[in-house]
């Protein structure tokens, strides 16, 4: 086993959804971390500092809207990319993807496929 790919942040509420998202991203060779909520995320982005973090829009205590942009906002954790992921599809969502500075969207139900593709664009891997 080699130098992983690239380090990854997968933050969802759901651990169904978290466990997926984790294994598709470590048999593909990323070093893969976990939290259960933006608050967790917060504090374990400053801990492992990840390049990219897959992050759950829909979420108790802090969502992803407001993760994202406190992400954006400290020093430690401005660099990492941000693929938001969620269920609300609509062009207001994406828009406000946009404005709290995520990388990419990923709608739910998402391809393994295209998340891998899009953590690998992200990481600089493509």
């Amino acid at each position: 086993m080699g130098e992983a790919l690239a380090r990854v942040l997968v933050v969802d509420d759901n651990e169904v959804i978290r466990q997926l998202i984790a294994v598709n991203l470590q048999l593909e060779g990323f070093e893969v971390h976990t939290a259960v909520d933006g608050r967790d995320c917060l504090e374990r982005a400053a801990e492992v500092r990840p390049d990219v973090i897959t992050l759950d829009v829909m979420m108790p205590r802090l969502d992803g809207w407001m993760t994202t942009t406190r992400l954006r906002e400290s020093e430690e954790t401005r660099g990492a990319k941000v693929v938001l992921i969620t269920a609300r599809a609509q062009s207001e969502d994406l828009r406000r993807g946009e404005e709290v500075g995520a990388d990419a969207y990923l709608t739910k139900p998402f391809d393994p496929t295209e998340l891998i593709g899009t953590v690998r664009e992200l990481a600089g891997l493509a």
